[in-house]
């Protein structure tokens, strides 16, 4: 049976179906929706997909991803120079700005060490967080890494890293997320909640 749409249609669902969440039905459908919509939608996303592609650019302090280099965060005179937040991916970093929760500057690693992946420590932004750890006026450097073993293989690598440094090492809290109820809650979550407990 023949296709039902032509090559370019079709090279658009498979782009389409390329993005993290879109399987080919989704993407069929996106498709869909967009040349439906053509425009309304297709002609101001081509356009911000062209000037996205020219404009963006990878921070070269932080990782960060902006139109300016340093980005717009390392830019912040507001922020403390001497906190570095140390995360995985982009998504983190702009996970923990919607918080608003983060009061100094980021440094993205680009992954995790993973041996089943094959990501190595010299795979992945590690140099460039020593170096800025090890700048006199850095105190604290906090790992905001994902609760996986992935993760935590990866907090213990950089606490290992980090520790001829004169700066303090944290990371964030793990357990009963604001709102949860016990009972929904998984096993491993309620012992780091317990062994992580704090005075009332």
């Amino acid at each position: 049976m023949a296709d039902p749409a032509g090559p370019e249609i079709q090279r658009l669902i498979q782009l389409l179906a390329r993005l993290p969440g879109l399987g080919p039905r989704s993407a069929r459908r996106a498709a869909l929706h967009l040349i439906k919509r053509r425009d309304q939608l297709m002609g101001p996303l081509a356009d911000a997909l062209a000037v996205a592609n020219e404009r963006v650019v990878s921070c070269s302090c932080c990782g960060n991803v902006d139109t300016t280099d340093p980005c717009t965060i390392c830019r912040d005179a507001r922020r403390d120079p001497s906190i570095i937040v140390v995360v995985e991916d982009v998504s983190d970093l702009w996970a923990l700005e919607r918080a608003g929760a983060v009061p100094g500057r980021y440094h993205v690693l680009g992954g995790v060490l993973s041996a089943l992946d094959g990501i190595r420590p010299e795979d992945l932004a590690i140099p460039r967080l020593v170096e800025r750890a090890s700048a006199p006026d850095m105190r604290e450097v906090i790992l905001a890494l994902n609760a996986t073993v992935d993760g935590q293989t990866t907090a213990h690598y950089l606490t290992d890293a980090l520790a001829g440094l004169p700066v303090k090492v944290t990371r964030l809290a793990h357990g009963v997320p604001v709102g949860g109820e016990l009972d929904y809650l998984d096993e491993g979550t309620l012992s780091a909640a317990m062994r992580q407990r704090t005075t009332f």
